[in-house]
């Protein structure tokens, strides 16, 4: 019996667990299971983190889903196994996994896919960062903070922080205080021009302050509640609350670091094999084949699936065609938002109609595989 080991319990590794196992019922004749390692019990839906910090908008239940429930199809082919990752031994083929008991287990692989994702450098409600009731909580905790805060200092002006300053600003309006700090001289770095300017105008529109060329220091909790932070060119800033936005950090700390890169991301080749390791692959966020996107962790989950029955089959595995296109679909607010494939803006409208429920439909269809 071949056993696939797949680590991560988010888009990367249910989706690849779901498409290896349909395609493996439909054509493979070699015995086989599938487990599945997550510290996080529920799938949690980021892509509507922003909009889930404001108090009332998106239930839980419309947020987490319980991850096992969406495998009891497939039978004993699947085994779901609540741990973190710890270790990897390549030459013995083993995962090294501590359960949410305490208790390390070392768990045999023929194949193992990483798929861990990632996690921004501040702690925050936008991805889990140690296990779906920690993540629960810190997003409830966001959420009251919310509620009760004036004003509100958002520190990153990419994607998430731009989505974050558009949900508050236009459900909240002139109540709150909404500041946008970007490091750079715009917002959406590196996006095309039409794409930032685009992006400055809804947010301006909604009454979001926007401040360029501009550092943060870690903020200080004063004893009167709020937070005071000090901005790169000495000038204080006073909030009730600030949210960090910026940074994306691979979870690859359970990988030995000669199968990283400078930035601790999972190099693989052209195969999304992790080079130097037989057997072993990286898809996703946490690997270094492509952008850390929804839209390329789908298009490499597929790619992985095919794969691993080509791979278990015994017959040679088909490259992978990474993406040389950026692309990018952003809302501001619930009726407007921006995006670009290449260097051609997609136009407001349609980004904003296409992201108008930030998918969350999708959440069951996904945990369960329906929709793959």
């Amino acid at each position: 019996m071949k056993h696939i080991v797949i680590v991560g319990g988010s888009f990367a590794g249910v989706s690849t667990a779901h498409r290896f196992l349909k395609n493996a019922n439909k054509s493979m004749t070699t015995p086989y299971k599938v487990t599945l390692v997550s510290r996080d019990s529920h799938f949690f839906w980021n892509i509507a983190a922003s909009r889930a910090l404001i108090p009332g908008q998106i239930p839980d239940e419309k947020l987490f889903q319980p991850i096992t429930g969406g495998f009891a199809q497939y039978g004993n082919k699947f085994e779901f196994i609540l741990g973190t990752a710890t270790g990897v031994d390549v030459d013995g083929k083993r995962l090294v996994v501590i359960d949410a008991e305490g208790n390390e287990t070392r768990i045999g692989y023929d194949y193992l896919v990483l798929g861990a994702g990632s996690q921004t450098k501040v702690d925050g409600p936008f991805k889990s960062s140690g296990s779906t009731e920690a993540l629960r909580e810190r997003l409830h905790d966001f959420q009251k903070w919310v509620k009760d805060a004036t004003s509100v200092v958002i520190v990153g002006a990419g994607p998430t922080g731009i989505e974050t300053a558009g949900e508050l600003a236009f459900e909240y309006g002139k109540s709150k205080e909404i500041t946008l700090i970007s490091s750079g001289p715009t917002v959406l770095e590196n996006r095309p021009a039409s794409v930032s300017k685009t992006a400055l105008g809804q947010l301006e529109t909604l009454g979001v302050q926007v401040k360029f060329n501009t550092k943060v220091k870690e903020p200080v909790q004063l004893p009167n509640g709020k937070q005071e932070l000090i901005l790169s060119g000495g000038e204080r800033l006073l909030a009730d609350l600030y949210i960090p936005t910026f940074g994306v950090l691979p979870n690859s700390s359970f990988v030995p670091s000669q199968f990283l890169d400078s930035s601790g991301f999972i190099k693989v080749d052209e195969y999304l094999s992790v080079e130097g390791a037989e057997g072993v692959f990286a898809i996703g966020d946490v690997s270094n084949v492509e952008a850390p996107q929804f839209w390329f962790v789908e298009k490499q989950s597929t790619h992985m699936a095919k794969n691993l029955v080509l791979a278990v089959s015994g017959k040679p595995p088909v490259p992978y065609k990474a993406s040389t296109t950026g692309l990018m679909g952003i809302h501001i607010g619930k009726k407007s938002g921006t995006g670009h494939f290449g260097n051609v803006k997609v136009p407001s409208f349609l980004v904003s109609m296409i992201r108008k429920t930030l998918f969350i439909e999708n959440l069951s269809r996904t945990v369960d595989g329906s929709m793959l």
